[in-house]
């Protein structure tokens, strides 16, 4: 029998920090305790600034990352995230996808030895990441900083990224409620949406003084102004700060992706053991849910991080300059992308935009079609969500689809599941790229996330409070 790639992690797996799984199924009330808990940690953390960081009022090079998972941790110890364990855990996925990790996943034995393999690829990605944020001048350059002030910042982003790690593992391991890593995304994506609509911080940037927060603009700029027509259309229209066109975009986005969740196909399936049995299994048209959204993004925000860099070091050299050439945005020392593939994929800020350059919105929309469906598509293929894996899930329990033999199954299964992952995955992009267009609040790649995990999230405390016969239970 040849090595395979995953038996090399076996020796190490032991080694590998580790959440224990609970001995029995932990009870619905402290499930969210915990959930609660894990989230509270991450949201201090937030808080917490860099010993030793040095303001240099340079470009953040997850700026752009930031604007798509609504994150705000810039300068705390939480400054890369969850980002490490997403990298590596689509890295490790298309590994997969690719046959370049041979993997059953109907083995329980590979399926540890996977799971150990993605950690330890997010630990190495944690580490990595943190040196090349610190080395490469981000909190100031290192001689300045000093190389133990250096390696402590290294030391303070490496150990934040493994507390995110372990929280994450908490939750999935059956302590808390689905995945740390969608919890975290969705509550930084709604803190984003509540401050642009309700924010009380007040700005002046030439045009007097005015609140940050849509809502709070507007019943301040019809109070203020003596032209309540002029005030309203600046409350709608106003550039730079959140207006109520961007709020109506959001909520417009929000509702569609919410319609279109309850889009399914129910297959008949019945009992080969007891006569009469009958259920359903449904595919829905997102059958995916965010995963591949939440790769597609990482993918995309990891280049933006790397040919930042580059461009820092060597803006001369020619690849350097096909990948992405950076400029500062206005008056701001943030970079943003002017030229190369980081340019092209890159999201156009508004209509005007992409109409003063139709190629780049051309682009931009064929990549993120593309993309989503590719990764929806691979996704299925590591995720045990296959035809393949479907059917002897349904074999396992003794059940076959209505009028069809167990032998065609794949077959007929293949029908519905490769198309619904690669039409859900268009859908995700195309409903990405209008809510970009269209100036939702964030991103739309942001909302689509905070919609789908807010819905899975609810779908999940509806079932586990009928199991409980009520939620009141919760409260006593």
């Amino acid at each position: 029998m040849s090595l395979r790639v995953l038996d090399l992690v076996r020796p190490l797996a032991r080694f590998l920090p580790e959440v224990e799984p609970p001995g029995k199924k932990v009870p619905f009330k402290e499930r969210v305790i915990w959930s609660f808990i894990a989230l509270a940690v991450y949201l201090v953390a937030c808080q917490i600034p860099l010993y030793g960081f040095l303001n240099t009022g340079g470009s953040d090079p997850f700026y752009l990352m930031r604007m798509v998972l609504g994150a705000s941790s810039r300068g705390t110890i939480m400054e890369l995230g969850f980002s490490p364990i997403v990298t590596s855990g689509m890295i490790m996925q298309l590994l997969v996808g690719a046959r370049v990790i041979e993997m059953d996943s109907s083995n329980k034995t590979d399926r540890a030895l996977f799971e150990a393999a993605q950690k330890l690829a997010g630990i190495v990605f944690a580490l990595f990441e943190s040196l090349v944020y610190v080395y490469s001048g981000m909190y100031g350059p290192v001689a300045t900083l000093g190389y133990h002030h250096a390696a402590f910042l290294v030391l303070q982003l490496f150990g934040a990224s493994l507390v995110v790690m372990l929280l994450d593992e908490l939750l999935q391991k059956g302590y808390g409620m689905g995945s740390g890593i969608s919890l975290f995304i969705a509550t930084n994506i709604a803190e984003t949406i509540v401050w642009s609509a309700f924010s009380p911080t007040t700005i002046n940037i030439g045009r007097g003084t005015e609140f940050e927060g849509a809502i709070l603009a507007l019943f301040h700029l019809l109070l203020t102004r003596r032209d309540k027509m002029r005030a309203l259309h600046e409350a709608f229209y106003r550039p730079e700060l959140p207006n109520l066109t961007n709020l109506l975009a959001t909520t417009v986005v929000f509702l569609v992706v919410i319609y279109l969740q309850g889009f399914r196909v129910d297959l008949p399936v019945k009992s080969n053991k007891m006569r009469g049995q009958t259920a359903t299994y449904p595919i829905q048209l997102f059958y995916t849910s965010n995963t591949p959204i939440i790769l597609q993004s990482t993918l995309v925000s990891n280049l933006y991080f790397f040919s930042q860099l580059l461009w820092r070091k060597y803006p001369n050299f020619l690849l350097v300059k096909l990948v992405g050439k950076w400029a500062p945005y206005r008056d701001s020392g943030q970079l943003i992308p002017v030229g190369g593939i980081a340019y092209y994929i890159s999201r156009p800020r508004d209509l005007a935009e992409a109409a003063s350059d139709p190629l780049h919105a051309l682009l931009y929309i064929a990549f993120m079609l593309s993309s989503c469906a590719v990764m929806s598509y691979l996704y299925i293929e590591v995720s045990g969500k296959s035809a393949r894996d479907v059917a002897k899930q349904l074999r396992d329990q003794d059940m076959t689809i209505k009028g069809h033999r167990d032998t065609s199954l794949v077959k007929e299964l293949n029908r519905y599941i490769p198309t619904a992952a690669a039409f859900g995955g268009v859908l995700v992009g195309l409903l990405t790229v209008i809510a970009d267009m269209t100036g939702a609040i964030g991103s739309g790649t942001g909302i689509l996330l905070a919609v789908t995990i807010i819905y899975e999230y609810s779908v999940t405390f509806a079932k586990e409070g009928r199991q409980d016969s009520s939620m009141m239970a919760f409260f006593e």
